[in-house]
């Protein structure tokens, strides 16, 4: 199993749970996101994705039999402002690892997609057969290949599973790896930092039709997310249909009730000041995921709030400068 970007936040997660799971796993990651500290999981080589024949290379010696593909930049913002560095890597660099695939017959491909496909939610909770119309380039890179995979499939055989995250969140149980990401662009994390002395926390508008005035989103504990990864593939490999998938808990949570729950596990206030709306921040979004509970016999087992932020708290108190290997 060849997992791209398997250094970094979720890929890491994910070689964790295919490892338990009985799987031999190779991480192929370039290491400009993603930290050599947190392959603890299986062989690390190092190599872009975009040198499609250094993927053939990797896939040929470790005789790999599906691939997960997580290698892509994430940062919504940045790709508003830089998209071609987000076309480049994560349509372009795809489409090589999905190329280096077809040319070596690897059957499965497990894509690491988002709910960024949507864009401005048109009903929540959110179904699979939502319209795709997304607001930035980060959105709209995933939907490319998204679109492309069934192209590949018609022509080369490659069945896959797309997996559309909502918010990724939380830290390894066990506390062996977490999230570490430079900036820190994550509403926990960064209310941590800011409840242990860092930088305070900005909250973008409080006057939402909501609850508490503040945005709702739907946080999914990143074990549970690679536990779906590990079914999607199972499901794949027993004949499965290709398709997509909904990744969350379908119980969103505000920007104020995660504060509230920062502070209480780690017994610190966030001091946060109040921003202006951010343009293409929806009121509300969060997942109908009853698609991948009835198809992939998935359902997430760490979904409380409580325990989302516990895990996270529990990574940056054991590792405040993450993994403090760059």
């Amino acid at each position: 199993m060849l997992v791209t970007g398997g250094a970094g936040y979720i890929g890491s997660h994910a070689a964790k749970a295919l490892h338990r799971a009985g799987y031999r796993v190779v991480v192929y990651d370039n290491l400009v996101a993603g930290h050599r500290g947190a392959v603890k999981y299986g062989e690390l080589v190092e190599g872009d994705i975009a040198d499609t024949c250094a993927v053939r290379d990797a896939l040929r010696a470790h005789q790999i039999s599906a691939v997960m593909h997580f290698a892509a930049f994430l940062d919504v913002g940045e790709s508003v402002r830089e998209p071609e560095k987000y076309y480049r890597n994560n349509v372009v660099g795809a489409l090589s690892v999905i190329e280096a695939m077809a040319a070596e017959a690897i059957p499965h491909l497990v894509f690491s997609s988002t709910c960024a496909t949507y864009g401005e939610p048109l009903e929540t909770p959110i179904p699979e057969t939502h319209p795709q119309r997304p607001i930035n380039s980060y959105g709209e890179s995933k939907l490319a290949i998204e679109r492309a995979l069934p192209h590949f499939e018609r022509a080369h055989g490659l069945r896959s599973v797309a997996l559309r995250y909502f918010n990724a969140s939380g830290a390894d149980p066990e506390g062996e790896i977490g999230e570490d990401h430079a900036p820190e662009i994550h509403l926990i994390p960064r209310a941590i930092e800011a409840a242990t002395g860092g930088p305070g926390l900005q909250v973008f508008g409080d006057d939402y039709p909501t609850p508490d005035g503040t945005c709702l989103r739907d946080y999914i504990h990143v074990t549970d997310l690679a536990d779906a990864h590990v079914k999607a593939l199972a499901s794949l490999e027993a004949g499965g249909a290709s398709g997509a998938y909904n990744l969350g808990t379908g119980q969103p949570q505000s920007v104020r009730q995660v504060i509230d729950t920062v502070a209480r596990v780690t017994g610190h206030a966030v001091p946060w000041t109040l921003g202006p709306r951010r343009p293409g921040d929806p009121a509300v979004l969060y997942a109908s995921a009853h698609k991948a509970q009835s198809e992939l016999h998935w359902t997430p087992q760490l979904g409380d709030l409580e325990t989302i932020v516990g895990t996270a708290w529990d990574w940056h108190r054991n590792h405040p400068h993450g993994y403090d290997d760059k």
